[in-house]
């Protein structure tokens, strides 16, 4: 006959702690691996905090200078005046900027995934009310959430397209970050990941390649100066001087130039690239 020892009703309790010790020593490893959903959502920057005072060249202004004062520089004869402005711009004087010359715009529509400009309607609307082909520009956060879900975000808020004749396809916001590291914490192959799959879904929602706003400084410290984008989407430049300058890899030419941040009536002044027959087919597709 055995005999039962003292203690040993205990030992299964013992093992059955023993296990599940371990199994939660497993599973906090496991979140703690790259890769894991555990470590993305560690990732995770805070929603912007003032994306009113982020827009197209706020960063660029503050990190890389202004040229100094005087005249702008001289128009070719082959471009279009264009402006660009967000939320902090107000209700815009659309008919002051027409009568100047001005015959495009860029509004910015939406910032990560958790703002849209509440001027969006007056600004994007009232240019296309007076005359002006217009577009919608999405300011880029990609340390908030993934590049597909901005996409859908932007077009969904103002970012969209249509073949009207005067509505430009949706432009990309990539500058120094207004929230902390330069970078947004992203590796160059990273921060190129992420544009890929925003620019993919945009193109998959809108059937449009959109346009990149970026300076060359920022994208040769951020991506190591990829050239992985020149062949498809449209360089929008910012560069205030008295021409783009150097451009990232990738592009033989620009699109657009953002040629100063102080120019009348709201600030940022671009150039198109080309006559307006060009400006017209970029609208068009």
């Amino acid at each position: 006959m055995s005999v039962l020892r003292s203690g040993s009703p205990h030992r299964p309790a013992r093992s059955l702690a023993t296990v599940a010790g371990i199994l939660l020593t497993l599973v906090s490893l496991l979140l703690a691996l790259p890769g894991t959903a555990g470590a993305a959502a560690a990732k995770r920057a805070p929603e912007p905090s003032h994306p009113g005072q982020d827009w197209a060249g706020s960063q660029i202004a503050r990190h890389e200078g202004t040229a100094a004062g005087g005249a702008p520089p001289a128009a070719p004869l082959a471009s279009v005046e264009g402006v660009d402005v967000s939320s902090h711009n107000g209700n815009v004087a659309w008919s002051t900027l027409w009568n100047s010359g001005v015959r495009f715009a860029y509004v910015k529509a939406t910032e990560s995934t958790s703002y849209t400009n509440p001027y969006f309607a007056q600004q994007y609307n009232g240019s296309y009310g007076t005359g002006m082909i217009r577009g919608a520009y999405h300011f880029a956060t990609p340390d908030t959430s993934s590049g597909a879900a901005q996409a859908k975000y932007f077009a969904d808020h103002g970012g969209g397209w249509s073949k009207d004749g005067r509505t430009l396809p949706g432009a990309l916001d990539m500058e120094y970050n207004p929230y902390g590291a330069t970078c947004y914490g992203l590796s160059a192959a990273g921060l190129v990941n992420w544009m890929k799959d925003w620019f993919a879904t945009y193109k998959a929602r809108t059937g449009r390649d959109a346009v990149l706003y970026t300076s060359t400084n920022w994208w040769k410290q951020c991506t190591g100066n990829s050239a992985a984008f020149g062949a498809v989407n449209p360089l929008w430049i910012p560069r205030y001087g008295s021409s783009a300058g150097e451009l990232p890899a990738g592009w033989g030419f620009h699109t657009i130039w953002q040629y100063t941040s102080s120019g009348p009536t709201v600030g940022d002044h671009n150039r198109f690239n080309g006559a307006l027959d060009r400006l017209r087919a970029l609208a068009n597709g």
